[in-house]
Formats: structure tokens, C-alpha cells, sequence
């Protein structure tokens, strides 16, 4: 496991934050998760707290030989522990408030830190840098009694304390005599004691997390990487309009690169189609039915804002449609790997399968009476007009799910998908009791079909082929299996997943694919295809291979219990964007599928 990706999220479902294993904010971004990182040396490989870095803030205990990190249980709430050399001690606790106020959830653009002390007389430094213009400028700073202000591009952030703020200003070594509290917000005053506040919001915001834990549906095996990852794919939600990003992070590569490489560096901080359905579904089956609901309301608003043209890939959590690609030179990238890109290109590309995780996502809302808002007849409507986009570009060719930039194929997992489009559109209007629609779908869902068995079968290798008319592999042919379009005992979906495994399959890890794409060969397992292997094992009974494999990747997480979304299958170093969704929902799938039931402990 490499320590470097070893990072602790917190976050309120409008900001994050990453702690490194020193308990600095490594990385945030305001006012929102796709927005400028006030700290940002996750991205910029400057001296530690050396002349001129910026972007990180650190409470640094003098002569610290040891530190501890553990979340407060079923809750994003992280405690740091600090021991120097003579048995002083400090906690901290970072966590962005989160709790109801007023009839609504407050989760305000903040972060609070409460330092305590634990034993001795500990002597501690902060050092607070906040930078904006993607790590380019030091903010303007001002000063009052109680607080500093810190002015950026988009917002101005406060800080609050009841610490000497003169002694923070000049980053000076002082003793720590009492509980201080820390927060970074919004430019407004306190009208309360800050100390009590804060500590209110601190009893208010776990207890608002754990209420949420406690309601979901977990399986009796691995609960506890259950609960960290669904705790960690509901901080990837924007809240505010529901949307779902694929990480907190941006730039970080796929694998190392070389000084004159061109790194797989990618922004991740937005909300794709594809792996908010895998999202949702894997959230559904803990029960979290409000990160469903929330994204629902989302994903209306993209499909009538499309007036019934074409669905991109992927959006900004405030719905926009245009993410343009720019390289930002003010930070030198991940470990110094850059570049270090703001904004995604892909959201350009045509990538069909989108049709299908669209009607996917609102399929169960046509079924679920514990739904606030199910699915009727003028949903079924509007998402008919997604199936008609499904079943006019099924057969043609895409940039496919692995978004190649410069090739084009017919992909059989878009293919696939959009035959999931009309199979689950006729489904729901089965159950709407709308018997003439339910036999339109069901017939086009047969004809793409009968389509994909032609095409995308190869009788002279004996497997499915992962584009129509080549004879290729690719990890997304496991997923035929999730979407109900084989069945495990299918031999031919039994051929072709030996011919996955061993074509693809190294060690423990599983590539996406084996040939060249736009920047060459693949250096790095990609974690959820593993995860797929996983169901795929245990569906088709290898259940002894399925629970190992299952053990090992969970033995691969960070100390916080979470992935990226890459790993070198060599020496098992995490590399990507961090934390992925895919890997998350991974996590939790594999959990529910592979547990034992509850049964069995009663």
C-alpha cells in the first residue's frame, strides 16, 4: 500500500477535504468540489511547509514522533493523535458540520479543527496557507481581534478561533494549555461563543452521520468496510442538487511517469452518468434511498434540459454541460507528475451506454413504494425519449465506456446497454399497466439482442467479443452478468469469461484491457474490474476464489478504509483519482453479495 495516496477524507456533501497521515489539509476545494482548491500541495511536490509552499493547513505538534488517525465511529469525522518524543500529547478533530438547523441541513463552505490537549504540555505550530488560482497566488489576508480573513477568486473565507490569532498569523511554536477551536468558513462573525458552537456542532454532525449508518441495510460480514465506503459515496454526492462525482480529486495518474511522458491525468470532480448509476445501485442495496432521490432529481433535470437530444457522459454538479479542458501550471502535479488538468473533454465525447444508466436509474422508482416521489405514467414518457436516443445509435459506434479519445468501435457493453434501456423501459411500463408500450420495448430490447448474439459472438475463439466485428477483451463483459443479459451457467458467457480472466487477469488484479489506447499500453489494474471478476467467481461458483480475492483487495485500502481507482499489479501501489466510486461500490457489492446472511448469526 503507498502511503502517499494514504489520505483521510471529510466532508459535509458540499466541501471535502483530504488529511494526509501528518493531519494536514492536503487538499479542498471551495466553494465547491469542482471548484478552485484552497489547498492543494496534494497536487504541488514543494518542500513541506518550506519557503514559498502554499496550499496546505498544518497543526504541527513540536518533536512529533508519533501520530494516529481513526474516524469517530459511522461517521467522517477524523481524530489525529500527536506524541512527541517526552509523552506529550494532542487530538484532533477535523470534520465539516453537517446536521439539520432551521428545518433544513446546514452544511455550510466550512471546515473545523478542535485541538485538545491529552497529556504534558504540548508545544504546537500552525501553519495555515491557503492558496487560490490553482495554487498560482497567495490570497489577500486581513486581520481582526479574533479571526483572519483570506480572499479568493470565488469567496472569502474566515477563520474563526479562540487560538492567539496573532500567533497563528506568525506561524509561532506555543504551548497548548486548553481546548482551541478552529473555524473556516464563510466571511461571516460569530454572534455565539465559538468554543460552545462548535462543539455543538460537533455532537450534531456525528450524530446526524451515525443516524444515517444506522439505517442502512448492511450485510453481517464486513460491515465495517461497508459503512466506510457508504459513508464516503454519500460525501461524493453534492447534496445541494443531488448530482454524484467520480472522486474528490483531480490529476492524479494512473501510474507513474517518466519526465517526458504525457501522464493518463485526469479531473474527476464531476458527475458522469455511468458511475452514478453504479453509484446508486450499490447505495440501493444498503437501503440509502436518499442519495437515490436526491440523484433522480438530478438526472430529470438533465433529461429535460436535453429537450430530447443527445445525453453527454458527463456533467458539473450544477448540471452544466460544458467542462472545457485546460492545464493549470501554477501546480506541478502529483508527486510532481503532471499535468494537472481542470475541466474534462470527454464531456464532448459520444459514449451511447449513458442511454442505459439513465433508464436504469429511474427504473426502480416505478417499483419502490417506500419512495417520497415514485415513478409514474409522464417519468415513463419522459424516459421514452431516452430509449428512442437507445435504440437509434445501439448499433453504431462509440468512444465506449473506457472513453478512447482518438478510436472509435461498436462497443458491445454500450450495445448491452442500451438493450437495457428497452428491456427495463418495458418493464416499467408493464407495471404501469401501459401493456402496448411494455410489447413495443419488449421488442426492441429482443431485436439489439439478437443483434448482439451475431455480432459480438466469436464461434472461432469461443467468447463474446468486446467490440461488434473484432475479437477483443475487455473487463466490461463481466458485466453482461449484472445486467441480467446472460445468466452465470450461459456457456457462452462462461467462455468468454475464462478467456477475461486469462487474457487480462494478473495476479489479483484485472486490466480494463490489454491492447494500446491513445497513450499506449495500460501500466495499472483498474480496481472495480476486479471487483466484477469477484461477482463473477462467486455467481458462477467459485466461492472459495471469490471470498480470497474479496480479502485481498479489501487488504489493499488505505488506512481509511478506501481505494483508488488504480493499482500497479506489481507491487500493489494505489494510483487515480482518490476516493473512486467505482472502487467503493466495489467494496459494497462484493459485501452484500458474498456475506453470509443475518440468519446465521441469529
Amino acid at each position: 500500500m503507498a502511503a502517499n495516496l494514504d489520505l483521510w477524507p471529510i466532508g459535509n456533501c458540499q466541501v471535502s477535504a483530504l488529511v494526509d497521515r501528518a493531519g494536514r489539509f492536503v487538499w479542498a476545494c471551495v466553494p465547491r468540489v469542482d471548484g478552485d482548491p484552497a489547498f492543494c500541495s496534494l497536487l504541488d511536490n514543494a518542500p513541506r511547509a518550506g519557503e514559498g509552499a502554499r496550499g496546505f493547513w498544518e497543526i504541527d505538534l513540536e518533536d512529533c514522533v508519533e501520530t494516529t488517525q481513526c474516524y469517530l465511529r459511522n461517521t467522517p469525522i477524523l481524530v489525529t493523535k500527536h506524541v512527541d518524543g517526552a509523552g506529550n500529547a494532542i487530538e484532533v478533530l477535523d470534520f465539516c458540520p453537517r446536521h439539520f438547523r432551521s428545518g433544513r441541513m446546514y452544511r455550510p463552505v466550512a471546515f473545523v479543527r478542535i485541538v485538545r490537549p491529552v497529556a504534558g504540555s504540548p508545544r504546537i505550530r500552525i501553519r495555515l496557507r491557503p492558496a487560490h488560482r490553482w495554487g498560482s497566488a497567495d490570497p489577500v489576508r486581513t486581520r481582526g481581534s479574533n479571526h483572519i480573513r483570506y480572499e479568493l477568486d470565488e469567496m472569502t473565507l474566515r477563520l474563526s478561533t479562540t487560538a492567539p490569532v496573532g500567533w497563528i498569523e506568525d506561524e509561532r511554536l506555543f504551548r497548548v494549555e486548553r481546548t482551541l477551536h478552529f473555524f473556516l468558513g464563510p466571511d461571516e462573525s460569530f454572534s455565539t461563543d465559538i468554543a460552545d458552537t462548535l462543539d455543538v456542532m460537533l455532537e450534531h454532525t456525528a450524530h446526524e452521520w451515525r443516524k444515517w449508518v444506522r439505517a442502512l441495510a448492511t450485510p453481517v460480514e464486513w460491515q465495517e468496510a461497508v459503512i466506510r465506503a457508504a459513508i464516503t459515496l454519500k460525501l461524493c454526492q453534492h447534496e445541494e442538487t443531488g448530482a454524484i462525482v467520480a472522486a474528490l480529486t483531480t490529476s492524479i495518474p494512473e501510474h507513474a511517469t517518466g519526465e517526458n511522458e504525457l501522464g493518463r491525468n485526469w479531473d474527476y470532480r464531476y458527475c458522469w452518468i455511468r458511475d452514478a448509476y453504479y453509484t446508486v445501485q450499490a447505495l440501493n442495496r444498503l437501503g440509502a434511498l436518499d442519495v437515490l432521490e436526491s440523484y433522480l432529481e438530478y438526472l430529470r433535470n438533465i433529461v429535460d434540459n436535453a429537450k430530447g437530444g443527445h445525453i453527454q457522459p458527463l456533467y458539473g454538479v450544477g448540471g452544466e454541460a460544458r467542462l472545457e479542458e485546460r492545464i493549470e501550471k501554477g501546480l506541478n502535479g502529483y508527486r510532481g507528475m503532471g499535468p494537472v488538468r481542470v475541466g474534462n473533454q470527454a464531456y464532448e465525447q459520444i459514449q451511447h451506454d449513458a442511454y442505459g444508466q439513465i433508464v436504469l436509474s429511474n427504473a426502480q422508482a416505478f417499483f419502490d413504494k417506500r419512495l417520497y416521489r415514485m415513478a409514474g405514467e409522464d417519468d415513463f414518457r419522459a424516459l421514452e425519449k431516452v430509449g428512442e436516443h437507445a435504440w437509434a445509435v445501439h448499433d453504431k459506434p462509440d468512444a465506449g465506456l473506457w472513453e478512447l479519445r482518438t478510436k472509435s468501435h461498436i462497443h458491445t457493453y454500450s450495445v448491452a446497454m442500451c438493450w437495457a434501456a428497452c428491456d427495463r423501459l418495458s418493464n416499467a411500463a408493464e407495471e404501469l399497466g401501459l401493456a402496448d408500450r411494455a410489447a413495443f420495448w419488449r421488442e426492441r430490447a429482443e431485436a439489439i439482442r439478437a443483434k448482439i448474439e451475431q455480432s459480438a459472438w466469436r464461434e472461432d475463439t469461443g467468447r463474446i467479443s468486446a467490440t461488434f466485428g473484432g475479437d477483443d477483451l475487455d473487463a466490461s463483459l463481466i458485466q453482461l452478468l449484472d445486467l441480467r443479459f446472460v445468466e452465470p451457467g450461459d456457456e457462452k458467457f462462461q467462455g468468454t469469461l475464462r478467456a477475461v480472466e486469462e487474457g487480462l487477469r494478473r495476479g489479483s488484479h484485472m486490466l480494463r484491457y490489454a491492447t494500446e489506447d491513445d497513450f499506449g499500453l495500460p501500466h495499472t489494474a483498474f480496481n472495480v474490474c476486479t471487483f466484477w471478476l469477484i461477482e463473477a467467481l462467486w455467481l458462477t461458483g467459485r466461492n472459495d476464489d471469490a471470498r480470497a480475492l474479496f480479502e485481498e483487495m479489501l487488504s489493499r485500502r488505505t488506512r481509511a478504509g478506501l481505494l483508488s481507482e488504480d493499482i500497479d499489479p506489481n507491487t500493489g501501489e494505489l494510483w487515480g483519482n482518490y476516493p473512486q466510486t467505482y472502487s467503493l461500490v466495489g467494496t459494497i457489492n462484493c459485501a452484500v453479495l458474498l456475506s453470509k446472511p443475518w440468519s446465521s448469526v441469529r
